[in-house]
């Protein structure tokens, strides 16, 4: 199974840190090229430096997903290296506690525009790029918390269900056009990164405590992902294996939802 990705040049957006990263990991390791794109220029590169120094085909752009404009940079960046664009993985995605009564409408603006308009402007730009090279693949990552509410992640949960129905939306506009392009939303549960840990920092240690054993007990496998465990979701939409799946949810819980 070398080689699943093999010369497939790949987008991926949040990609200095957490499930971003393992994702452009795995992919690299199955050949694929890959652009980092993140908000954190120093990480990112220090990743890139990383990841090219094993002798892969990496490189990195600092970009804010809300900005039209960038997009459009990072996107002819991909382009002008590589001559194409196969994959996008829009990964990029924040998260803030709050309940629907305490939560700043500010912070619901922040939430939506990262994880919503983001994945939006991403497939929008996108799609030009890959129709030019015959099809491709779109990967939005959604979560778990796009099927199910949580008190305290109102905006999340809106943003993340958002990106759910936006990717089957957008699924059925490429295939009924003829673009060969398949989009697609991984669902994770919860994983081992930086983005769950902050969130949990944000309830206090024993706040943290009790959440974690509680959401544990909810998962029937009884652990948190490994951030590679959700990448190699990732790999397989972004392979050729799933050129009959579009407008999917791939759902990655350990059986949280089940």
């Amino acid at each position: 199974m070398a080689g699943r990705v093999q010369d497939k040049v790949c987008v991926i957006t949040g990609g200095a840190r957490g499930l971003g990263l393992a994702s452009a990991e795995r992919l690299l390791q199955e050949g694929a090229k890959v652009l980092l794109t993140d908000l954190d220029a120093t990480v990112g590169e220090q990743q890139r430096e990383r990841l090219a120094a094993l002798g892969f085909d990496v490189a990195f752009q600092r970009h804010d997903v809300t900005v039209a404009a960038e997009w459009e940079a990072a996107l002819a960046f991909a382009q002008a290296r590589w001559g194409r664009i196969d994959v996008l993985v829009n990964n990029a995605g924040v998260a803030w506690l709050g309940t629907v009564e305490s939560l700043s409408f500010d912070l619901w603006r922040k939430t939506l525009g990262a994880n919503l308009d983001g994945v939006f402007l991403g497939i929008q730009q996108v799609i030009p790029a890959m129709k030019a090279s015959g099809g491709g693949s779109i990967i939005n990552i959604a979560s778990i918390e796009g099927l199910i509410g949580e008190a305290q992640l109102p905006a999340y949960n809106a943003s993340k269900a958002a990106v759910r129905l936006l990717s089957k939306s957008s699924a059925i506009h490429c295939a009924r056009t003829g673009t060969g392009i398949r989009v697609n939303a991984v669902c994770p549960g919860f994983a081992a990164t930086e983005m769950v840990s902050n969130g949990l920092a944000q309830l206090g240690d024993d706040g943290a405590a009790a959440f974690a054993a509680a959401t544990l007990a909810r998962i029937p496998l009884g652990r948190f992902a490994e951030p590679v465990e959700i990448a190699h979701a990732v790999l397989f939409l972004a392979s050729d294996e799933a050129s009959y799946v579009t407008g999917a949810d791939l759902v990655v819980d350990g059986g949280f939802t089940a």
